[in-house]
């Protein structure tokens, strides 16, 4: 009886390794810019089919994988049985989000064909003729990516379902720009600038000749026709008000988007209360700061002078860079104190593209593939460098490379005992709790050494609380998009410029911002209690090393998963 439970039980954990397998194959397959990018070059020629029809057949696909699902037994061994736990949990959020059909409003002044389309030539791989051959052929695919796109946005548009005008309006100067006369202008043509000496000179004529002859002939028309269309008529239906509560089913979606972006069962009210508590909080830790440096007046009047201070601020984009490498460099060298655990994968850094540099944040990170062809990247927004400080530039590193993103998404892309749709997914509210609660980890090992530069690290706490407020003001309260602004002045030191960056994103993207803060208190939480529980053989590298042991969870699996830890831990003899 015995060895035939142990052969069913293998037989369990083959049936859901493949059916995990199939639907990595399914995501690949219909997402073919995120196989390139992560370096899968199956689908090298092809762009996502992005009308209704192919969205119903995914939602039909992920039905069918989720019946799959529960008619195999749920696994023994705790690890198999996360797997299955956290694949179902996965399809039934796909399968919720759906209702909200997503497909109507595809495009954002962060998010869309607008930006994937130029960005491809930073990933996209350009070593043998079928590279170029297969750029070319995305290129010419562009117009009716574009196509499906106004059709969505029309029936949108009938549904009521369409974007903010302060959203819309942003992404038309994104169009903009890629309406040129000579095709040389486009940074879709840095394809073709080095072309390899392995390609003879016939062949590197006939590819340059092609993709220019593409992007005349395709990328182009296909903009100024998705231009005329926001101008003349996306923008005239778009609503008025900024908040997701003024769509149809708006109350519905933002409650969704709380749990989606949370994982907690907090209520709107909770959240919007909790960021009111942690800026008292946070404030009062400023306050301090602000007395230590001996300023006589308000925090608000530290806060204006810091404005004012043109010396506070970065004079040129190279000066930038170069601030930001030195910090991490610096950073670097001390990980070992933190982790056990490093990542493989090294991180450079870029610039944001021009193109969209006016409506991105101050930075983030792209991970890097699967097959390790490139580092991950640290993307630095040098537009308009008199506008960005000195002295928040540390914890900006800090969150966006190491010991914040790239400790923790390059970890677990290396994590190979993991199906394929854990190492590249995950949850928010651990992915950018991580990222939020490893901004005070350097002061473990000596960093934030100047009053100003802690300053602006609680300055990007206050930030954060913030957006607790904003994002729930905006989208549940109903807040105007001028009274979030006046809040975030009031209640923190970004630049006015930051700012409406900042509340911008939030109209686009409801419910995002909230995970941040949650996040970054549980993670908090969990390490406080394995301090109290553990005492002096605590050791936060081991702490860290379990914490990220299994990737990105959602909030109350890691939960259980670092309690258990911690009462193993204190059963671990001196």
């Amino acid at each position: 009886m015995q060895r035939r439970k142990r052969v069913s039980s293998r037989h369990v954990v083959t049936q859901l390794n493949q059916l995990y397998d199939d639907y990595w194959e399914f995501i690949l397959r219909e997402y073919p810019l995120s196989a390139t990018y992560l370096g899968d070059h199956r689908y090298d020629g092809a762009l996502e089919d992005a009308s209704e029809g192919a969205f119903l057949r995914r939602v039909a696909l992920s039905r069918k994988y989720l019946a799959q699902l529960r008619s195999i037994e749920k696994p023994s061994s705790k690890p198999d049985l996360l797997n299955y736990e956290l694949f179902e949990r996965e399809l039934e959020d796909n399968l919720e989000a759906a209702k909200f059909r997503p497909y109507l409003t595809p495009m954002t002044q962060q998010s869309g064909l607008q930006i994937d389309i130029p960005e491809l030539v930073t990933y996209h791989p350009f070593r043998s003729l079928l590279d170029f051959e297969n750029f070319s052929s995305r290129l010419r695919a562009f117009p009716r990516l574009v196509d499906q796109a106004i059709e969505s946005m029309r029936m949108g548009i009938q549904a009521g379902i369409v974007l903010a005008k302060v959203t819309t309006e942003k992404i038309i100067p994104q169009l903009e720009t890629n309406i040129v006369q000579d095709p040389k202008k486009l940074d879709l043509y840095k394809s073709v600038e080095n072309i390899p000496p392995e390609i003879n000179a016939r062949d590197a004529l006939r590819i340059r000749n092609d993709i220019e002859e593409a992007i005349r002939q395709s990328v182009v028309p296909a903009f100024e026709k998705l231009l005329a269309f926001f101008k003349e008529e996306y923008l005239p239906a778009c609503r008025s008000d900024v908040g997701i509560w003024s769509l149809p089913d708006g109350n519905e979606r933002y409650d969704y988007t709380v749990r989606h972006y949370t994982t907690t069962n907090l209520s709107s009210d909770e959240i919007h209360d909790l960021g009111l508590a942690e800026l008292s909080r946070i404030h009062a830790e400023m306050r301090a700061i602000v007395d230590l440096i001996g300023f006589k007046g308000s925090l608000q009047d530290f806060i204006s002078s810091l404005r004012k201070d043109r010396s506070l601020y970065n004079t040129t984009s190279d000066g930038l860079m170069a601030g930001f490498k030195k910090i991490l460099e610096q950073m670097d060298a001390q990980l070992p104190l933190l982790f056990g655990r490093l990542p493989k994968a090294k991180y450079g850094f870029r610039e944001i593209e021009a193109f969209r540099a006016e409506a991105a944040p101050d930075a983030y990170y792209y991970r890097p593939p699967e097959d390790g062809s490139r580092p991950a990247y640290f993307y630095v927004n040098t537009f308009r460098p008199e506008q960005r400080p000195k002295y928040t530039m540390e914890v900006l590193a800090y969150h966006e490379a190491v010991p914040g993103h790239h400790l923790q998404l390059a970890i677990q892309q290396e994590l190979t005992d993991l199906p394929r749709f854990r190492r590249h997914g995950g949850y928010t509210a651990f992915i950018e709790g991580w990222a939020l609660y490893s901004e005070e980890l350097p002061k473990l090992v000596g960093f934030y050494k100047d009053a100003l530069s802690d300053f602006g690290r609680l300055s990007f706490d206050a930030w954060r609380a913030a957006r607790l407020v904003v994002d729930t003001g905006i989208h549940h309260k109903r807040w105007t998009r001028e009274r979030a602004i006046q809040f975030f002045l009031e209640s923190t030191a970004l630049s006015e410029l930051n700012i409406v960056s900042e509340v911008d994103r939030y109209i686009a993207w409801p419910g995002q911002a909230l995970a941040y803060k949650v996040g970054q208190l549980r993670i908090s939480e969990l390490r406080a209690k394995a301090e109290k529980a553990l005492g002096p053989r605590f050791d936060v590298r081991r702490f860290h090393d379990e914490l990220l042991g299994d990737g990105a969870l959602a909030l109350d699996v890691l939960s259980n998963k670092m309690e258990h830890w911690i009462a193993n831990e204190s059963k671990v003899k001196c």
